[in-house]
């Protein structure tokens, strides 16, 4: 079995070893990895609340899906990692806007820290089409 990545240009580089997203011939899904709020343009966290966070992470998200030839529909399971689960109401209106039901499978945890001092990562499993 030979890893396939997905890189987008218009998604935040990789801050370490991993790909933006990867599959295998015949698996049938794409792993994103998680995405923190940074600005692709900059490559700095953007300023905000969870919320503001939050939607720089889904659109960081978008970029690879849309790389890959995907969408949100194809999204079958969702892991949230918040520094604060007071930031989870915030997290959840924003997610609420991403996503249509039947909605994706989820989890959610609290971390003690994130990299760049990010409040929030998401990482997502789509189904390949």
């Amino acid at each position: 079995m030979t890893r396939q990545s997905v890189l987008a240009s218009t998604a935040p580089k990789p801050i370490g070893p991993y790909s933006q997203a990867a599959t295998a011939p015949g698996l049938g899904v794409l792993f994103l990895s998680g995405q923190t709020p940074i600005d692709a343009s900059t490559g700095e966290l953007v300023d905000g609340d969870a919320e503001a966070q939050t939607r720089r992470v889904f659109h960081n998200l978008e970029h690879v899906l849309t790389e890959a030839g995907l969408g949100w529909d194809d999204v079958v399971k969702v892991n949230v990692y918040l520094t604060s689960m007071a930031d989870f109401a915030a997290m959840n209106s924003v997610y609420r806007d991403i996503f249509n039901e039947p909605f994706p499978a989820r989890t959610t945890v609290a971390v003690a820290e994130l990299p760049l001092n990010a409040r929030v990562e998401i990482e997502l499993t789509a189904a390949l089409r």
